[in-house]
């Protein structure tokens, strides 16, 4: 008999987790757009009315994503060529491009 309150506990519980995931639905639909903190303030304040949560859900999902970046990992070691610039194996005497000596 005890494990009737238990399981309408852990009921209560998952109902409580899944209402919340539901209100913070346009926060974590718009976290990795350019305005990801107004989404999130305003689904935090004005979420509690239909029309808040509406427009932060609208919002989050037709907002800009940030541009993506692409690392270009760059040399650890070498030298640069005082005439030309460019970047010479780690060792080298002479530069690769024009031949001068580094």
């Amino acid at each position: 008999m005890s494990a009737a309150p238990d399981l309408k506990w852990g009921c209560t519980v998952l109902t409580l987790l899944f209402l919340t995931l539901l209100y913070f639905l346009p926060a974590i639909i718009g976290r990795d757009k350019r305005d990801a903190a107004g989404i999130f303030l305003l689904n935090l304040f004005l979420g509690w009315t239909v029309i808040g949560w509406v427009i932060a859900l609208i919002w989050a999902c037709a907002a800009e994503p940030y541009p993506r970046v692409h690392m270009v990992p760059m040399p650890v070691a070498g030298r640069f060529c005082c005439q030309c610039g460019s970047l010479t194996y780690p060792g080298a005497h002479f530069c690769t491009s024009c031949g001068r000596t580094v």
